[in-house]
């Protein structure tokens, strides 16, 4: 008998390949992403029609919102809001001194205008494409990343929990949340599997994206000194993988210096966050503690129903942060606690958790805590069930241009 050697997939038919991949968990990272992604657009449709609109029609010097006057573009320009005008119009003609464009960070609107100058400068085509690229690519990460750490059963939990937390339509608006989760996940999945140079790089494209990816830096450094313990030989790789730690930097480095160059003081980021939202400092505590006693004081009231929900969502991210502090590698600890206690050292003092549930979306170890609590006690469909509705929630709102983040 003959003996021959077989490549793996060679005598395999192109129709199997593609089943195989539409039912692995590539395929089903993108029949969730699909479902959460048509949903949005119809919600973006209806949602105009089903509620009176809030607040008058905005803008930021240069880029004017899109109105809220019925049509089909609406699934599409309803999610033209806020923060998404800044990231389109840097995208269009860049950053400006005289304005608080700084405040944004520059991946994001460079890839946008990177796509745009490919469509024909149809700049919220490009938003969308790079957001919901981004997403895709963040969910399959997480779902690789979960299997590693957990299990597959968890990976398929917890790429649906993402995607239906209460501020998981941001994922797939034209921002930057989507990007950064992908990025993030990206740098610290590469490090588990010892590819440092990738991860350095992913590292600083995050910290490129937003300044929580600076965060990235303490979270791989404590990976690295994770594996030299665990292998005594890997000791002799630690100093160049915590510089690959420290590197993470860079992204927030050259931010930081193009407005030294071009805009007189490393500082315009930082400043133009303080006069332009009259931000201060503050400290965790104290921002926590004046949102739970806002929320308190105006349950069921208008606008003090926004106060409740800041504090819901961060209650909810509090309690999974103890959880992955206690059970899982120390590496995502002490990343999800540098990411939770950072938005709260600059805030706001009339309401102290504004956008902290949009910050704390892309935290992906609280996903984690709450697939396994929905294991233990067997409350999955609850999880799905309360988190998307109450995103369902949000999502109208936002669209609707009340003020909620």
């Amino acid at each position: 008998m003959a003996l021959t050697a077989v490549v793996p997939g060679r005598d395999v038919a192109p129709g199997r390949r593609i089943t195989s991949l539409w039912r692995g968990p590539i395929g089903y990272c993108i029949r969730v992403f699909v479902v959460v992604r048509l949903s949005l657009f119809a919600l973006g449709l209806l949602a105009v029609g089903l509620f009176t609109p809030g607040g008058t029609p905005g803008g930021i010097p240069g880029m004017a919102e899109a109105p809220l006057d019925g049509g089909w573009n609406q699934a599409i320009t309803a999610w033209q809001r806020a923060d998404a005008l800044w990231y389109l119009r840097i995208a269009a003609s860049g950053y400006r001194a005289d304005d608080l464009s700084a405040a944004f960070f520059p991946l994001y609107p460079l890839l946008t205008r990177v796509v745009g100058l490919a469509t024909g400068r149809h700049w919220l085509l490009a938003a969308y494409l790079v957001s919901n690229a981004a997403a895709l690519v963040a969910l399959v990460l997480l779902h690789r990343l979960t299997s590693l750490e957990l299990s597959e059963a968890h990976a398929r939990r917890v790429v649906v929990y993402v995607c239906v937390f209460p501020t998981g339509f941001f994922l797939f608006a034209p921002y930057t949340e989507s990007l950064f989760l992908a990025l993030s996940i990206g740098a610290l999945y590469a490090a588990r599997r010892h590819r440092w140079a990738a991860a350095a790089v992913l590292a600083a494209l995050a910290a490129a994206t937003r300044s929580p990816g600076i965060l990235l830096v303490p979270a791989l450094a404590v990976e690295a000194v994770l594996q030299a313990r665990a292998d005594p030989p890997e000791w002799r790789q630690l100093p160049w993988r915590l510089l690959a730690a420290a590197s993470g930097a860079l992204g927030l480095i050259a931010y930081l210096g193009y407005w030294q160059r071009y805009g007189g003081s490393w500082r315009v980021p930082l400043d133009v966050q303080k006069s332009g939202w009259d931000k201060q400092l503050s400290t965790p505590w104290g921002a926590v503690w004046g949102g739970v006693r806002r929320g308190l004081q105006a349950v069921g009231g208008y606008p003090g129903s926004y106060f409740v929900v800041d504090v819901l969502v961060v209650a909810v991210v509090l309690a999974a942060g103890v959880w992955v502090a206690m059970r899982m590698r120390p590496t995502y600890g002490v990343y999800l606690w540098a990411s939770v206690l950072f938005p709260l050292l600059f805030t706001w003092p009339d309401r102290p958790l504004l956008s902290v549930p949009r910050i704390y979306l892309v935290v992906f170890p609280v996903y984690w805590a709450l697939s396994r609590l929905a294991e233990r006690w067997r409350l999955h469909n609850a999880v799905v069930g309360v988190s998307a509705g109450f995103m369902a929630l949000l999502a109208a709102a936002f669209v609707g241009r009340y003020p909620l983040f």
